[in-house]
């Protein structure tokens, strides 16, 4: 279930309620008073959440999971195991999509400008105009600068430094990061389905967590994961105008300089660089140590302790190779041409 510091939960549904919203089939409506209180995805669903399956290569861990209901397609439907009921559609993901709305909800600020439930240790300096929401914790010599917002249920930890006009949301947040002016942690990563009359969004129902000692640059934004975390290992950097997709894993001492985009639930190794501009495919491993060139497109795994660059990104060996004899063809032609 989603973080409930973060995240409200609705009135459960019962399952043939949910078919009728989601336009889904239920395949046993015996079943149609079984009730439903959160989605979840296949490794956490229990006995009355409801998940989906797209891929039946992910049927094995349907067949370990405790779920209550899965949104499935025809084709799949008669593999689900025994005990989860199967709402049948050929849009599985739109119909969670459609589940997670009806579910769940962001927790808003209401209220003061900082809430009275907030706990904020002593020797924590606030600027103007910041907004604290509730149930948000601040650990003692901790700077928020002014117009800066936290959202309800945020935990910042000690000596940590928060820019100006930044704004966070779904955190945890350690000991000494700085977060630089202007910066967005925890909005809705980009996750969007077709559904029946369009594109649905797709509700991002997990957290940001912020490891110590780790810098975000000014303007940049690190999603909040669909429904795991994206996570940022201790004392890594980020520069300014990086973009950090939902469910990104970065490990601990990694370097990103300014306008590097990361995919979606990218897994990058401790230790690793990424030159400006750099950008990684979703669901890539990018191993240990490894150092990505300024201006690469990364389009499949990395070995850990590899040196990739170009477009797309290679052993810069390689590509430099193909540089090279790239310039040197061009040179030939010209001459002909002369």
């Amino acid at each position: 279930m989603p973080d409930p510091r973060f995240f409200m939960d609705k009135d459960p549904i019962s399952l043939a309620d949910l078919a009728s919203l989601t336009g889904a089939e239920l395949a046993d409506p015996s079943l149609g008073d079984r009730v439903i209180r959160g989605v979840a995805i296949l490794s956490r669903a229990r006995a009355d959440t409801v998940t989906f399956l797209t891929d039946k290569k992910y049927l094995p861990d349907l067949a370990r999971s405790e779920a209550g209901a899965c949104f499935m397609h025809p084709a799949q439907a008669g593999e689900a195991p025994e005990g989860c009921a199967v709402l049948i559609t050929r849009q599985p993901q739109a119909g969670y999509a459609m589940a997670a709305q009806r579910l769940h909800a962001l927790r808003v600020h209401e209220g003061p400008s900082i809430a009275t439930t907030a706990r904020i240790e002593p020797g924590v300096s606030i600027a103007p105009g910041v907004v604290i929401g509730p149930d948000v914790q601040v650990g003692s010599g901790t700077v928020i600068g002014a117009n800066s917002v936290i959202g309800p249920g945020v935990t910042i930890g000690r000596n940590a430094v928060i820019g100006a006009g930044v704004s966070i949301s779904c955190a945890l947040i350690g000991d000494r990061a700085q977060i630089l002016a202007a910066a967005v942690i925890g909005e809705a990563g980009f996750g969007a389905t077709p559904g029946p009359k369009g594109l649905i969004d797709i509700p991002q129902l997990g957290r940001v967590i912020l490891q110590d000692g780790v810098t975000i640059g000014s303007q940049t934004c690190v999603d909040r994961g669909a429904f795991d975390d994206t996570v940022i290992g201790e004392n890594t950097k980020i520069d300014n105008l990086v973009q950090i997709a939902h469910n990104v894993r970065v490990g601990r001492n990694c370097v990103m300089a300014g306008q590097v985009g990361i995919s979606g639930s990218v897994t990058i190794g401790d230790g690793c660089q990424f030159g400006g501009r750099a950008g990684v495919a979703d669901h890539i491993l990018v191993g240990e140590g490894a150092q990505i060139a300024a201006g690469s497109a990364v389009l499949k795994d990395v070995p850990a302790g590899a040196r990739w660059g170009g477009i797309p990104a290679q052993p810069i060996r390689n590509w430099l190779r193909e540089v090279a004899w790239l310039n040197k063809m061009a040179q030939r032609r010209e001459g002909r041409q002369e």
